[in-house]
């Protein structure tokens, strides 16, 4: 009888903090889960732009001894910085497409011999949607490849719309002929233009889109970072097996609630922040916070400061400044709201975002809508009002108010870069709505934080996805030896 051999599986991520923190911590639940995981060995390429990256990544896997980094060389000929500003997109598939002799170098590395003797065998790789073209590089070795998507089917939806939608209107290299809303497959609702993602309106970036959507289709399997009963019209419609279409599996929520390095907090920021919550009544504190990239200019902080005066809420501020201008947060603030405001609020720089959003004192989230922080103020049952800011927020922000339910309209369509500042009254309105509003779906989100918990557990829907998926990729079929 044949004994099956230990798989060893590749994983490559796009190196921004937030798809790193999804990436490893799937790679991680699949170690621990898993007996036949031998090993899970990411390929990890350095990216401009996020320099701390390659620590980051050794921070998370740390706990977990069978993940482990490969270094990929450096990029001698990267593509002008200057292309990410103007279109993000196209920058960074260009960065990827880049790494392909590198990961066929590390390929011919990492495969072993074919010829039975080896006890742990690859098994297949896991990328990143951004590094769809590595797909290629997988058929080479006759590996099969499964993207991992680190939002939501709602953006898978769209991403299958959009190259058909470009084929049947191929003269245009935008979105705007299409006013009243855009059919996407897998929506209740129609889907307006301006919630679709900013970057297809820059003609670079939007041919970038196509040509990573247009990529899915040969991949083995897909992953998606959402879980059946949180987005159920979309996954129905994948179930369905759309023609020439991978299977889809909903594997989440991945979320990183333990290992989660905050490598720009100091330790008595955390403990100064998590004292002061401890002070607060039961669900009586708004968290604001818009990510790592989340920077807001002067005008739009005092905007921000002069709301929360007027709301009256108790609030817990995160702001981020841009590293480069190393300027402290409070240094953007009014004169005078510091003191006027401290028996009610706390402002940060970085903050413990698990930690508060955990906390019994957090009551509302205003958010730019990335799909962690989406994730996270679900599972521990924290509405939402949505501020998003860039990338595909704007269309986690329209999924999560008009077609779910489960959040507050702050804004649906704000676009950091256009540099439109909205108005304090219209911000205390949100937080208002948010924390004291009977419309807030605070039922509803609770409710999903138990589905979300039930999704996991042995016999849930994401547990059962992740089982196919590792059954396809390693089952008794694949990997035996004799």
């Amino acid at each position: 009888m044949g004994k099956q051999a230990e798989a060893e599986i590749i994983f490559v991520a796009y190196p921004a903090p937030g798809h790193l923190l999804v990436s490893i911590e799937f790679a991680k639940s699949l170690i621990k889960r898993e007996k036949l995981i031998h090993t899970i060995t990411i390929l990890h390429w350095a990216l401009p732009l996020s320099p701390q990256a390659d620590l980051f990544a050794k921070s998370l896997i740390a706990s977990e001894p069978r993940v482990r980094l490969f270094a990929l060389p450096e990029i001698q000929n990267p593509p002008p910085l200057e292309l990410f500003f103007r279109a993000a997109e196209a920058y960074i598939l260009d960065f990827a497409k880049k790494t392909v002799p590198f990961v066929r170098d590390a390929l011919s590395t990492l495969v072993p011999s074919r010829d039975g003797s080896d006890s742990v065998r690859v098994a297949g790789l896991v990328l990143d949607f951004f590094c769809a073209p590595l797909i290629a590089v997988g058929n080479e070795f006759n590996l099969p490849s499964y993207i991992f998507l680190t939002s939501n089917a709602g953006f898978l939806s769209m991403l299958k719309y959009l190259p058909e939608r470009h084929r049947r209107i191929a003269s245009e290299l935008d979105l705007s002929s299409d006013d009243e809303g855009h059919p996407i497959p897998g929506y209740v609702c129609s889907v307006p233009t301006k919630v679709m993602p900013p970057g297809q309106f820059v003609r670079e970036s939007y041919e970038a889109w196509i040509e990573i959507a247009e990529m899915f289709p040969a991949a083995k399997g897909i992953l998606v970072n959402s879980f059946t009963c949180l987005e159920q019209n979309a996954f129905d419609y994948f179930a369905r097996r759309p023609q020439h279409y991978p299977p889809v599996y909903p594997v989440g929520p991945v979320l990183s609630l333990e290992d989660r390095p905050s490598p720009d907090l100091d330790p008595s920021d955390r403990d100064r922040i998590m004292r002061w919550l401890e002070e607060q009544p039961e669900s009586s504190v708004v968290y604001l916070c818009f990510g790592s990239l989340g920077i807001h200019g002067a005008p739009q902080i005092r905007e921000m400061a002069r709301a929360l005066d007027l709301s009256g809420h108790k609030f817990l501020w995160s702001i981020r400044t841009n590293p480069t201008e190393k300027a402290s947060p409070y240094d953007l603030l009014p004169e005078g709201f510091l003191d006027r405001t401290a028996s009610k609020g706390l402002v940060c720089g970085w903050a413990p975002q698990v930690e508060v959003l955990a906390h019994k004192a957090i009551g509302g989230f205003v958010s730019h809508c990335g799909w962690n922080s989406v994730l996270e103020s679900l599972w521990f049952g924290v509405p939402i009002a949505t501020w998003p800011m860039y990338a595909e927020q704007q269309l986690n922000a329209f999924t999560m108010v008009k077609e779910l339910g489960l959040a507050v309209e702050l804004r649906l369509d704000y676009v950091s870069a256009n540099g439109e500042i909205v108005k304090a009254e219209e911000i205390a309105g949100a937080i208002r709505s948010l924390m004291d509003g009977e419309d807030t779906p605070r039922k509803r989100v609770k409710e999903m934080a138990e589905a979300a918990r039930m999704a996991l557990m042995d016999g849930g829907s994401s547990f059962l996805a992740v089982k196919r998926f590792v059954d396809e990729l390693i089952g008794p079929n694949s990997l035996v030896l004799l």
